[in-house]
């Protein structure tokens, strides 16, 4: 174990029925479940791990930045810490780490990059200490980091289960359906801003949960709609798939908006994106694309690869969209060849 290198590439997940609020903050367990769509193709995060009696701390270098995992860490390096003393403990050594990780998308904007860090620290770090975890135990390690990151785990579709135990032992996500079942899914992007949001995730779980009034209705809805969507993705209608989804996303932004002070994640370029996509459907006659937002501007468009086309003529009117990224289904996490590494395996360095 002691000085292997492992690298590990993770994706974000895009939430059709979405998690908002933590009944214990420290564990990250959702007030609701929720059910996800794995994402693929260049919007990664690849983290390489290795571990040695040599170092004398713990550091991990995110996108360039040096950090040490001390007790002065915060925030998700802090959660992160946690989980590495926990995977050490079971792996049985005292060994420091050395993490190097960069992801390939903006960070802060609402579209899960920290999920998908999480995702690839704890594959990497548990086939570096020779730990025999399922997808289960990975995804609860994920959780404990960010919370959607234990959706990552698996492609295609994905439900987390809120659970009900004090503990979180019961409170991770299982794959509804894998990336081959309704290949056809795919997510179209469209960038608005690229800014760090106002509001942190982890300050607007807080406040929603803590002050709107709203918020008590919205976790029976949204464990009602994880059900009916979860359906809809066995039964391949997406008539359905689309209608719950945007009606969730509105229901979430509702909330947020009922917080107080209010959370306003969207500007006048997503709202003018709701309208284009139920002009879309309304023209058509039928569900083409369904819109879903979370924490961010940025528009999610689900839809179908025959309907592309569609959304994207739909959308060229829109000046705020910076840019539109087609985005396929993933497969999940994935441990990468030697050739791939971020740490230099004869310095045990960063690469340069």
């Amino acid at each position: 174990m002691d000085g292997k290198i492992v690298t590990a590439v993770g994706t974000p997940n895009k939430a059709l029925i979405m998690y908002w609020g933590n009944r214990n903050t420290q564990l990250n367990l959702p007030f609701n479940s929720s059910l996800s769509i794995t994402l693929g193709g260049d919007l990664q995060a690849k983290t390489s791990v290795v571990f040695s009696k040599s170092f004398k701390e713990d550091v991990i270098y995110f996108n360039g930045e040096r950090i040490v995992l001390n007790g002065k860490a915060e925030g998700k390096m802090a959660a992160l810490k946690l989980v590495l003393d926990q995977m050490r403990k079971m792996a049985g050594t005292t060994s420091k780490v050395l993490v190097v990780s960069k992801n390939s998308f903006p960070t802060g904007t609402g579209m899960a990059s920290s999920a998908a860090g999480a995702v690839a620290f704890v594959y990497a770090a548990s086939e570096a200490l020779g730990l025999s975890l399922d997808t289960a135990q990975k995804s609860i390690l994920a959780r404990n980091i960010s919370g959607s990151a234990c959706r990552s785990l698996d492609g295609g579709f994905v439900m987390w289960h809120k659970g009900s135990n004090p503990d979180g032992s019961d409170s991770y996500a299982e794959q509804v359906a894998d990336h081959r079942h309704w290949s056809e899914i795919i997510d179209m992007i469209a960038i608005v801003s690229e800014k760090q949001k106002k509001v942190s995730s982890t300050e607007g779980h807080k406040r929603t949960s803590s002050t709107s009034v709203l918020f008590k209705a919205r976790v029976p809805y949204a464990d009602a709609a994880v059900q009916a969507i979860r359906e809809s993705i066995l039964q391949k209608d997406f008539d359905s798939l689309a209608e719950i989804t945007m009606q969730d996303s509105n229901n979430l932004q509702a909330t947020m908006l009922d917080s107080w002070p209010p959370i306003v994640y969207l500007n006048s370029t997503s709202h003018e994106i709701i309208e284009a996509i139920h002009e879309l459907n309304e023209r058509e006659g039928r569900y083409v694309a369904a819109y879903t937002f979370d924490a961010g501007p940025n528009a999610h468009i689900i839809t179908r690869t025959r309907d592309k086309a569609k959304v994207k003529e739909a959308l060229s009117g829109i000046n705020g969209i910076k840019q539109l990224i087609e985005v396929p289904q993933g497969d999940g996490p994935k441990i990468l060849d030697e050739s791939e590494s971020l740490i230099d395996p004869e310095t045990l360095k960063p690469v340069a």
